[in-house]
């Protein structure tokens, strides 16, 4: 890449970016469709106002043979973001760039499976945590950013926010689950968070600022899972178990 190449790629990138940010996009897809262009602009040595679509057929094709279609599909479409809001140009959509249609019938793990996990994961945090998810039918990542104001015991609901879309959404809230966070808040007291991290373990989670580690979560029920011998992927359900909170 020469210097006047890369100067007017880091131009572009930065203008990507900012582009991403003013479209109100999530931070996920803000981060892919960022390391797109990162990842078109060094196999094009940084020349992108000047590709031809077989140049780009190759590119997507051998991209196929390291990457799943997913994210060669995120790849596409941040190129196309690239293209509309920093280029100016129309998009010509790629004949080739269509993910295999599949349907997978997902496992279903049964009230029993699903209390048995719930009693065999040792930290207090984690088995509270899976429990909510299953029991109020979140993702991950929406479970993990619950805070004690979305919590309306009056109503019996939880205010999910930032869900999938970036749409807030209500859930019903069963009388086991808002116990089980009673008590558990009476565990860690963080003002703020319901999943507070424990970085300071559970006697310091009250002044943590952010919520259980993703990863750590993830790694733990996978382990789990693997003790019990549960061959299924733990699902999002909606089913009220009963889990007594001993540590």
């Amino acid at each position: 890449m020469t210097p006047s190449i890369e100067l007017e790629f880091n131009h572009y990138y930065s203008q990507h970016c900012k582009h991403l940010k003013l479209q109100g996009l999530q931070p996920k897809t803000i981060d892919a469709y960022s390391r797109a262009i990162r990842r078109i602009g060094e196999h094009f040595q940084g020349d992108l106002d000047n590709l031809s679509q077989d140049q780009l057929l190759d590119y997507f094709h051998a991209l196929l043979d390291r990457l799943s279609w997913s994210a060669v599909k995120l790849d596409l479409y941040g190129l196309k973001f690239f293209y509309t809001h920093v280029l100016h140009r129309p998009w010509i959509d790629l004949p080739m760039i269509k993910p295999p249609r599949c349907t997978r019938i997902p496992d279903i793990v049964t009230v029993a499976e699903a209390e048995k996990l719930f009693m065999s994961t040792r930290n207090l945090s984690y088995r509270v945590f899976y429990f909510t998810i299953y029991s109020l039918g979140l993702r991950l990542g929406e479970g993990l950013n619950l805070q004690v104001g979305d919590i309306d015991a009056t109503r019996m609901r939880v205010h999910i926010r930032n869900a999938k879309g970036n749409k807030d959404r209500f859930v019903p809230l069963p009388l086991t689950t808002l116990r089980v966070f009673r008590q558990f808040w009476m565990v860690h007291k963080n003002p703020t968070l319901i999943f507070p991290n424990r970085a300071r373990g559970i006697k310091g989670a009250h002044l943590a600022e952010s919520p259980l580690d993703r990863g750590g979560v993830q790694k733990t029920i996978n382990l789990v899972t693997q003790e019990m011998g549960l061959k299924k992927r733990f699902p999002v359900t909606r089913y009220a178990i009963v889990m007594p909170l001993t540590c």
